[in-house]
Formats: structure tokens, C-alpha cells, sequence
């Protein structure tokens, strides 16, 4: 048995060890942290009045901002489980999710209540709705009233817990199929920030930019301050720069994570006016590979001190791999076609790289692996990595692999470790490109034709089924780009024959501008090969 732990322990700690630090800034005023416990256990008293309690799932679709961190970590002290999902995943998806997480309580703003009872989100096992706003368009409470009732419920205990309890259902992105409900435990919890807190040397009392709303209920752990942006957080990548830039300048930012879009956006306006973010000691992207000239722009607004890094992980293992800007541009042969370079694993966290095989593999065998070199899926285990979906039994099958020492995360994703034991990413296993005369590895061909200064980002695609699907690079070029050239049969020659001269591209020779690629809502940076794939094979035939 586990020794009790609960992740919301972080909390409680720190409101005695440094109880007038800021848990959250912002316009409306300061929040320390030993008011958000306060807040937080007054809360949870009022969860637990409500019927809210140990084990109810509970779906959490609240702006960032106060009521966010209070009913999170009110619904992580009293062992009620968490279910996240990223509201732009569109209503079908969104619907398909809970229908998958069977939640028995909605906590939500007005609109996300609206939408709820529009579009039938958790009909049949939704019985308790709590609504955060000055109205509520349906039955239930409010989130001032539960926060009178836990006031007058007596003092909060909070409930014991182990570390392999549950404490949330993370949905995925979605981006190379359907969503799936990522059971993330109180160790996986704490075992994410610890790695993360020892890997990125991040120190007590630093200032956090959360872009990204799921990270900052680490910041407690790491004894950060939260800010979080005014943004729209489904749309990192249409970010008004300055509503970074701003509150990075005034709350003396010192560390942020930013999705690759958001990180294009910000250093494109901040490059041209020479802005500086000295403050800013790291940087963190992730969500899809950053591409090198947007590391180099961004590093420009940074002190020379500063660290760009770029993790590699997904939400089923956060993270695994990491690599700084300063080590790819020194250290790395970053030659194209190798695809991308995301660091050696982390201290703690295993990986190994196994043949491709679309189907299940039960049980581990060391006969799986590939020599170093040899392009293969990525496998990972260690204490920050889930062990399962909730409620898809099909995706475990394909996903987890039962060894002695616990169970193995199949990523999905392909690469292989160079002699130095770096990971090199070469793009998704469902999107491989599978040709008469081999197999293409979609990241590695792509860094070929986007070293072209006019393309954007291209993406390869297969026409067909494999094995005699008909490769076809799509490509979004930059601003001027389509503004000047509109995919001028110049330019199309020009970016193909970039893919003559190296063996695993000579043999793609169609090409198709289009006008904006479709990409994930969580980062804006993980293009849907597959929605690009069907528009490709319209335009070939």
C-alpha cells in the first residue's frame, strides 16, 4: 500500500511555509496562497453539502482565473475526480468525451451550462450543476451559494487519499483521432511536478505565465505565482501579443509555456519592435515541434541568460524528453530530413524505441526494440505516465503494453535515439506515408521543403491506402508568400527540387498550396494530416 498523499497537499503546505506569497495576480487584485487554501476548504465544505464527494466526476468548464484554482483544488481535496476538456474540441467531440466519462456533476459558467443543456453534454448522468456567474440558466446551485454553505459547515478535513487514487480525466487533444480520457492519479500528479520543478531547475517564488490553464495547478507544487492572460485559450495561436508581452512586463514574469503558435505570434511582433522580456529566465513550447527560426526569433526579446526549452511529452506522459534552444543550435547536427531533435529522456524515465506494428502488443519482449538509428514507435514508462484510458478498453489494447516492471505507454509516435542517446521525433505513427517504393516519415520530409524562407510549414499526406498510397506535400507558405507569389509555378519548382536532391523526398513530386492548415485546439500547432489528407485526394483527382 502507497503511503496517503493527495495533490492538493502542495497547497496546504505552502499557505503555512509562505502563506502572504501571491498564489494569483492579476487586475483584479492579489490572491496569496494562504487565501486560496481558506478559500479552497470553504469550498470544499460546500462541494460535500451539495453531494459533490469522494469519487464524483466531476466536469470543470470554469474561466482561469480565482474560481478556477478554488474549485480545482476544492475538488482535488475531497477526492472528487476531475474531468478536463478542452472546449474547442467542437460539441460532438466534447459530447462523445463525457459520454465516455460518465460525470455525475457539471460545474460551469453560464454559456458552458447553455451548451450543456443545448447540445445534451452528459444527459443521463449529470444529477448535480453548479454554475459560476451572476446567472444561472439552469437548476442547481451557485458557486455563492456553496461557497455560504462550506462557511457555515464547520472546519474542512481534508480526506485521506493514495497516490494511485484518481484525481482527474485529461482529454486529449483529439488531433490524430478521438479524444480520449487520460486517467491522471494523485502520484502521476506529483510525480509530473516534481520532474518538472528538478528538470527545468524551477526555484520558490518564480512568477508563472499559464497560457495553457491545466499547468498552473502545478504552480503550487513548484511554489510559483500564477498569472494567467486574457486570452482565448482555445486560440493560442490568433494571441494578441501584447496581452502576453503586457502582463509578462508588469507581474515580472520569469517563466512561461507557450505553444509553437503562440511563440511564431508573440516574437514576430516583438522581434520587429525591439521589445525585451528580461524578467523571463526560461521559456517552455510544446504541443508539436518548434520550428528552429521560431526558437531563434523568440530568443531575441530574451537576456542572453535566458532558456528556451522544448519537452517532449503528451498528456498520457508529461514530460519524457527535453532539449534547450542553445544545445539544438550548438550541439545538434539539425541537417533536414532528420527530423526533429527533442533531448535526451529525463532523469527517471524510461524509453525505448520498438518495430512499427499498427496492431496490439500484449506483453513486452526486449525483442521489440530497434537498433540505435532505426526509425521506430516510441515507448515510455516511469511514475509521471498513466497506465490507462478510462472506459476504452480498445484504446489500452492498443496503447499499453503489460511488462513485469508495470505497464509501457505506447506514444504513437515514431523516431530513434542517435549515438548520444538523443530522441529524434519523425512524426505520428497513423500519419506514415506508405508508398510503393517505402515507407515516408512525415516530420523528416517536411524539415526538407520547409527550409524554403517563403514556405510557412508544409505537411506530407498519402493519397490512397498503403501500400500504394501516392505521397502529396501540402504546403502554407508565409504571409507575403501568398500575398506575392499565390503558389506561382516558380515557387512550386523551386520548393519541390529542395526534395529531389535527398533520397527519402526525391520521389514526392506533387504539391498544393492551401490557405491556412487545420490544427488542434489545444496548441494550434498539430496539423490534422488526416482533414488535409481528404482535401488532397479531391484536388489530385
Amino acid at each position: 500500500m502507497s503511503s496517503p498523499t493527495n495533490f492538493a497537499a502542495h497547497l496546504s503546505i505552502l499557505s503555512i511555509q509562505r502563506p502572504s506569497q501571491p498564489a494569483l495576480l492579476s487586475r483584479h487584485g492579489v490572491l496569496t496562497f494562504r487565501e486560496l487554501e481558506e478559500r479552497s476548504n470553504c469550498c470544499a465544505q460546500g462541494l460535500k453539502e451539495i453531494g459533490i464527494q469522494r469519487g464524483t466526476r466531476t466536469v470543470l468548464m470554469v474561466t482561469p482565473g480565482v474560481e478556477f484554482l478554488v474549485l480545482s483544488f476544492a475538488l482535488i481535496k475531497i477526492n472528487a475526480v476531475l474531468v478536463l476538456v478542452d472546449p474547442g474540441m467542437g460539441w460532438q467531440n466534447l459530447k462523445k468525451s463525457l459520454e465516455q466519462a460518465k460525470p455525475e456533476a457539471f460545474v460551469g459558467t453560464p454559456l458552458a451550462q447553455m451548451a450543456r443543456i443545448f447540445f445534451g453534454w452528459g444527459r443521463g448522468s449529470v444529477k448535480t450543476f453548479l454554475t459560476v456567474g451572476r446567472f444561472r440558466p439552469c437548476s442547481g446551485y451557485s458557486f455563492t451559494q456553496v461557497m455560504h454553505l462550506g462557511a457555515g459547515g464547520g472546519e474542512f478535513a481534508a480526506e485521506p487519499s493514495e497516490s494511485d487514487d484518481l484525481a482527474a480525466i485529461v482529454f486529449t487533444s483529439g488531433s490524430t483521432g478521438r479524444p480520449k480520457g487520460v486517467v491522471y492519479t494523485h502520484g502521476m500528479f506529483s510525480s509530473q511536478a516534481a520532474l518538472m520543478r528538478d528538470s527545468f531547475q524551477i526555484e520558490a517564488g518564480e512568477v508563472d505565465l499559464a497560457t495553457f490553464p491545466l499547468f498552473a495547478l502545478f504552480d503550487p507544487a513548484l511554489q510559483m505565482t500564477t498569472v494567467f492572460p486574457e486570452m482565448d485559450f482555445t486560440r493560442p495561436g490568433q494571441v494578441d501579443p501584447l496581452k502576453i508581452i503586457s502582463p509578462i512586463q508588469e507581474y515580472k514574469v520569469t517563466h512561461m509555456f507557450g505553444s509553437p503558435a503562440l511563440l511564431d505570434r508573440v516574437s514576430r511582433y516583438g522581434k520587429g519592435r525591439g521589445i525585451k522580456l528580461p524578467t523571463l529566465r526560461r521559456v517552455l513550447s510544446a504541443g508539436a515541434p518548434v520550428p528552429a527560426k521560431v526558437l531563434e526569433r523568440f530568443a531575441t526579446l530574451l537576456d542572453p541568460d535566458a532558456e528556451i526549452h522544448t519537452p517532449y511529452g503528451a498528456t498520457e506522459a508529461l514530460p519524457v524528453c527535453s532539449i534547450t534552444s542553445r544545445e539544438l543550435s550548438s550541439q545538434v547536427d539539425n541537417r533536414p530530413g532528420r527530423g526533429v531533435c527533442v533531448g535526451p529522456p529525463l532523469a527517471g524515465i524510461h524509453l525505448a524505441v520498438i518495430r512499427i506494428d499498427d496492431g496490439p502488443i500484449p506483453l513486452w519482449s526486449e525483442d521489440l526494440r530497434v537498433p540505435a538509428g532505426e526509425i521506430g514507435e516510441l515507448v515510455v514508462w516511469g511514475p509521471n505516465v498513466s497506465t490507462e484510458y478510462f472506459g476504452i478498453p480498445e484504446a489500452n489494447d492498443l496503447a499499453k503494453i503489460q511488462s513485469p516492471e508495470g505497464i509501457r505507454h505506447r506514444m504513437g509516435d515514431l523516431g530513434y535515439r542517435d549515438e548520444e542517446g538523443r530522441v529524434w521525433f519523425c512524426g505520428r505513427k497513423s500519419q506514415r506515408v506508405i508508398t510503393p517504393q517505402g515507407t515516408l516519415f512525415t516530420v523528416a520530409c517536411e524539415g526538407i521543403f520547409n527550409e524554403h524562407p517563403k514556405v510557412y510549414r508544409s505537411a506530407l499526406v498519402g493519397v490512397g491506402e498503403p501500400p500504394q498510397q501516392k505521397p502529396v506535400l501540402c504546403v502554407e507558405l508565409e504571409n507575403d508568400g501568398k500575398k506575392k507569389d499565390k503558389g506561382s509555378p516558380q515557387l512550386r519548382k523551386e520548393i519541390l527540387e529542395l526534395g529531389a536532391h535527398d533520397a527519402q523526398t526525391k520521389q514526392i513530386r506533387t504539391l498544393l498550396f492551401h490557405p491556412s492548415f487545420p490544427v488542434d485546439v489545444r496548441h494550434n500547432a498539430k496539423i490534422f494530416r488526416e482533414q488535409l489528407a481528404r482535401w488532397a485526394s479531391k484536388k489530385v483527382s
